[in-house]
């Protein structure tokens, strides 16, 4: 592929944004594509990825061009792809067998060759330990798959696969435990799809879509999803419920919430009320009225570093022991509005034990008189393929 001097220009200038500016990578890519309508697939496609792979990679880039330098670090990227460099007076010096001497000697520091800080190394083995730790982060490396969860109230999988197969995008289904899930063999943007603006399926990674099954809900439940954000699992639960029932949908952010909206009318679910949680007194409120509680807590997001590679630059030590208490607050608070005999789910997007199993084991400790601990589910990409996630069962006794 020839690499044109305009396109390399504009992946700096994004890239200085990212790590200058201390933006999010996916919007300075949905910006600049904007920006250029007129720029082909083919461009697209090589912006978007050498972006994200700069940012996946950035450490080891950084070590194999010998300078904190974004036009060398861009060069050595793209060799290391298998491109031919333009003879441009940026990339002097770049050549294969530079780049395959500079990955011998990064191969000798776990933390430079998998692109980690070198803090998080370090928190990762105390929480996990050498071994796993070691196992799990070249998987949260990879670029993740693309799951969809197909809508049952418009869809089954199958059709899902079918409406896709019929525009050439080829799918398949990803496991019977799994009865919603379907994979896409190759990357393509389905948001631009007819099946997607019909309502047909919501992009969900498998393992965020064995979250919601664990509440057992059913239809003409009151449930709440306190953590709600843009709503992925509120419309799961209303797909679940056959659209029968109440589901209130709380955030912090309102822009959450509106886009939780406009997704809901766009997937037939009109079971969906939102509540912005601008006080404590809109939990109060709600104390002991809902039969299922899903709370989704914000966390590191230590396992879905391959679906935000930007987490690893921008999270730090003191971000992760600030979120442990928040984590614990919100579930101990939230927790109220669970009605006696009800199911509570704690989840994360975290490997993290001090995120997951050791906040459920201090929860039972405190407050085992009132709560039973049902069962925990933690998935790992290096294991199922899907991304790092945990949830727990909680019932509240009656």
């Amino acid at each position: 592929m020839k690499i044109h001097r305009h396109l390399v220009e504009t992946v700096i200038t994004a890239l200085e944004e990212v790590f200058l500016d201390d933006k999010y990578a996916d919007k300075v890519i949905q910006r600049n594509l904007k920006a250029h309508p007129k720029w082909g697939s083919r461009d697209r496609k090589f912006f978007a990825e050498t972006i994200y792979e700069v940012v996946r990679w950035h450490r080891l880039l950084e070590f194999m061009a010998g300078a904190d330098d974004a036009w060398r670090i861009v060069g050595v990227q793209w060799l290391r792809q298998g491109f031919d460099l333009p003879p441009w007076e940026e990339f002097k010096g770049l050549d294969y067998d530079y780049i395959r001497r500079m990955e011998k000697e990064a191969a000798g520091n776990f933390a430079v060759a998998n692109s980690i800080p070198d803090w998080m190394d370090a928190y990762g083995r105390k929480e996990l330990g050498d071994k796993e730790w070691e196992k799990v982060v070249p998987a949260l490396n990879k670029p993740a798959e693309v799951f969809l969860r197909a809508n049952a109230l418009r869809a089954t999988a199958d059709q899902v696969i079918d409406a896709l197969n019929a525009i050439e995008i080829k799918a398949e289904k990803v496991s019977p435990d799994l009865p919603y899930a379907v994979k896409l063999k190759e990357r393509k943007n389905v948001f631009i799809t007819e099946p997607f603006k019909k309502g047909m399926f919501e992009v969900q990674d498998a393992a965020s879509q064995m979250v919601v099954p664990l509440l057992g809900i059913e239809p003409g439940m009151r449930v709440v999803d306190a953590c709600a954000g843009a709503g992925g699992k509120s419309l799961h639960m209303a797909s679940l419920m056959k659209n029968k029932g109440r589901i209130i949908s709380m955030d912090i952010h309102d822009w959450k919430l509106q886009e939780l909206k406009v997704r809901a009318r766009r997937d037939g679910v009109d079971i969906i009320e939102t509540r912005l949680i601008d006080s404590s007194k809109v939990i109060k409120r709600m104390a002991e009225q809902a039969d299922r509680v899903l709370l989704d807590v914000p966390c590191s997001g230590m396992g879905v570093l391959r679906r935000n590679p930007d987490t690893k630059w921008k999270l730090t030590a003191e971000e992760i022991e600030r979120l442990h208490g928040l984590q614990y607050e919100i579930l101990t608070s939230y927790c109220q509005m669970t009605k006696k005999g009800g199911v509570l789910v704690y989840a994360t997007c975290s490997i993290l034990p001090s995120e997951n199993e050791k906040q459920v084991e201090k929860f039972i400790a405190e407050h085992g008189k009132d709560w039973t601990l049902v069962k925990q589910i933690h998935t790992r990409p290096d294991r199922e393929g899907f991304d790092g996630f945990f949830a727990a069962v909680l019932k509240r006794n009656a």
